[in-house]
């Protein structure tokens, strides 16, 4: 990864590559999020899937799920995509791939992120219940077999892309689900504004 840095511009910088950790720490998981791979916009990548910086114009597929909560929860869509607040309550944002080189999406997959972030899962799959894994698209759809269904709770729908979102995410009602099994835990709801 360092001569790839060297000759290539890299998202998130590396000072941001692992903030999901930083964000929510192993021991206050309550729900998990996958995506693909970081955005591949110069300014957009910050190390939490979906997210986007402060003052960065949210992308389609977060302003997407921002459509969906706002129909699910009736919660105004925010004009910020900064993630940051749902991590501090126990939302993994992780990306299965958590680098990418700029202008070239997926070009850092089958490189070895995807061992290293597929332990994580495996981990919080042994070491932890009740997790609610939100596996939105193909892609992230194939992790489930990672996750012991036993123990966890798996929502899955389409991906929130312009490309997919009709076609199931919006309409699944995953916030409002997280939060009812959350609450029938006796866990604290997430606050998705």
């Amino acid at each position: 990864m360092i001569e790839e840095r060297k000759r290539h511009t890299i998202y998130p910088p590396r000072s941001k590559t692992f903030s999901a950790f930083n964000f929510t720490p192993i021991n206050e998981v309550k729900v998990v999020i996958i995506g693909q791979d970081p955005y591949h916009g110069e300014g957009q990548a910050h190390g939490l899937c979906f997210s986007v910086p402060e003052g960065v114009k949210p992308p389609p597929s977060l302003r997407n799920i921002f459509k969906e909560i706002k129909r699910d929860l009736n919660i105004k869509i925010s004009d910020s995509g900064n993630l940051e607040k749902w991590a501090r309550q126990g939302v993994l944002l992780i990306n299965a791939t958590l680098t990418v080189r700029a202008g070239e999406a997926g070009s850092h997959q089958k490189k070895g992120w995807e061992q290293f972030t597929d332990s994580v899962i495996k981990k919080l799959s042994e070491q932890k219940s009740a997790i609610i894994f939100l596996l939105w698209g193909a892609y992230a759809q194939r992790k489930a077999e990672l996750i012991d269904t036993s123990k966890h709770h798996i929502l899955m729908s389409t991906h929130p892309s312009p490309l997919s979102a009709h076609r199931g995410f919006l309409g699944c009602s995953h916030f409002s689900k997280t939060n009812a099994i959350l609450k029938s835990q006796g866990l604290e709801e997430i606050d998705w504004s």
